[in-house]
């Protein structure tokens, strides 16, 4: 397993990802002075967002019905714990966008390959 949201297991019978992008942000305020640089104050912690991106190709790697699942799951609309497979839990995460591209189709017009992106954000 590489890691888990909730529930649903990314691996290589699922949707295995080939890339992880975090970006974490920090607040921070300014207040104009004059004749000087703004004074600045940290605020505290900003959004975590956490992006995954992999390639299914059914039979080989992956399946079209993870896509589904995940798609219900963010129709949900709920946060899930995002666990890596290490055991390193990252926080609650809540599915906030999903792209999906398919190719390679057989004459059935069933797709042999579909790259996807996973957005996710934290919530808690």
């Amino acid at each position: 397993m590489l890691m888990a949201l909730g529930q649903f297991a990314f691996e290589i019978g699922t949707a295995p990802y080939l890339e992880l992008r975090r970006r974490t942000e920090w607040r921070h305020a300014e207040t104009q002075r004059f004749g000087a640089r703004p004074a600045s104050q940290y605020l505290g912690p900003g959004a975590e967002t956490i992006s995954l991106a992999g390639v299914i190709f059914p039979g080989v790697a992956g399946r079209h019905a993870a896509l589904a699942t995940l798609r219900a799951m963010g129709d949900e609309g709920e946060a899930h714990p995002l666990v890596d497979g290490r055991g390193l839990v990252h926080g609650d995460f809540a599915i906030v966008g999903l792209d999906e591209t398919q190719s390679h189709f057989i004459d059935t017009g069933e797709p042999r390959k579909a790259d996807f992106t996973l957005e996710l954000r934290r919530i808690a």
